[in-house]
């Protein structure tokens, strides 16, 4: 599994403690019940501090799953 993937999955924990660990690979915020506009915005907020960087929030309504977002933190310059 690659630091990327390892370190997203961290700050999913983080903002949705009650998910299961094997849900979150697939989670999308039209699958996980607490995924509101709060709980992305504070999503971004953790995904930032992990991985220093600035994400544009103009894109939080595109990066509404897992999947979605590993691909943009791998596509942008992360240092993982």
């Amino acid at each position: 599994m690659d630091e990327i993937r390892t370190r997203l999955i961290k700050c999913f924990e983080t903002v949705f403690p009650d998910l299961p660990a094997e849900q979150i690979p697939n989670a999308s915020q039209s699958s996980v019940a607490n995924w509101d506009s709060i709980a992305a915005i504070t999503l971004i907020n953790v995904i930032e501090e992990e991985f220093q960087i600035t994400m544009d929030l103009e894109m939080a309504g595109e990066l509404d799953s897992f999947p979605k977002i590993l691909e943009y933190l791998k596509t942008t310059a992360v240092n993982a």
